[in-house]
């Protein structure tokens, strides 16, 4: 076992033998997962715990493969240069450099599907969607829902913990100028693959933005695609639901074309739809 997937394992079953499921999927290795049989989720009528664990493990497995991907040379230039040269604000950090994991509750009903880490978020971070302002959008709008336990993150250690919710992005590594081409994607689609095999209790799937949209219809087979679009859903032949969403990017957030009222509306059209 490598170390980075002994470490991978060690955060995911470091309180399992308590008795209960792990909670949490992180990355990096870091941030403990928490079993805890006292937990409010629900797990009665659900996965028993050996199928839990074995799909922890599956994640572990993936997280490993992923953080040790050199795939692409045009990202893995880039996500490296990037750590190196830093920007200003953080120059006293070190960073990640390294492709992005998902994150979230192994159990999670809804997925939410981005596009790929930020350069000085996840990037730095090595936790999606973490320490950046689309996180900042992102996990505000998790907490008044209650699917997150705090309303920001801006590091892996900073406890935050996700409940019936799972964040991945369809490219692990951060694209310069956040375009990765199509055969950056076609190259980190095993992964998400992978990632969604692994999330057996998903039946929502919220993408955010059109790459996000189409990287999750094609995966989950949803033909003919409707056109994007914020609050369209779609049906897929499983009875699962893919919703979409304008991305949380400051882009949208900023010139008030994705504002707080119509990200919880997606939100809690999620929640109804999974029965979460």
């Amino acid at each position: 076992v490598s170390g980075d997937r002994r470490r991978l394992l060690d955060a995911l079953f470091g309180e399992v033998q308590a008795g209960g499921p792990a909670r949490q999927a992180g990355t990096r290795g870091r941030g403990p997962a928490v079993a805890d049989v006292e937990h409010e989720r629900r797990w009665h009528g659900g996965p028993t715990y050996i199928a839990v664990v074995d799909r922890l493990r599956a994640l572990a497995e993936l997280g490993d493969d992923v953080i040790e991907c050199r795939a692409c040379p045009r990202l893995v230039a880039w996500r490296e240069q990037v750590a190196v040269e830093k920007r200003a604000a953080y120059r006293d950090q070190d960073y990640w450099g390294r492709p992005v994991p998902g994150f979230g509750d192994p159990g999670a009903r809804i997925l939410i599907v981005g596009l790929a880490p930020a350069a000085h978020g996840a990037n730095r971070t090595g936790r999606v969607f973490t320490g950046d302002r689309s996180g900042d959008f992102l996990f505000a709008a998790l907490y008044r829902a209650g699917l997150a336990n705090q309303p920001g993150s801006d590091h892996v250690d900073d406890g935050l913990e996700l409940t019936d919710v799972f964040i991945t992005a369809p490219v692990k590594c951060a694209p310069p100028a956040n375009k990765p081409t199509g055969e950056e994607r076609s190259a980190c689609r095993p992964f998400f693959v992978r990632e969604v095999g692994a999330l057996a209790d998903v039946k929502v799937i919220v993408v955010l933005g059109q790459i996000g949209y189409v990287a999750a219809a094609a995966e989950f087979g949803l033909s003919p695609r409707p056109k994007f679009g914020h609050g369209v859903e779609a049906p897929l032949s499983d009875g699962r639901t893919l919703l979409c969403s304008f991305h949380v990017s400051q882009q949208n957030t900023f010139t008030g074309r994705l504002t707080e009222q119509m990200f919880d509306a997606v939100l809690d059209r999620a929640r109804v739809l999974a029965g979460a």
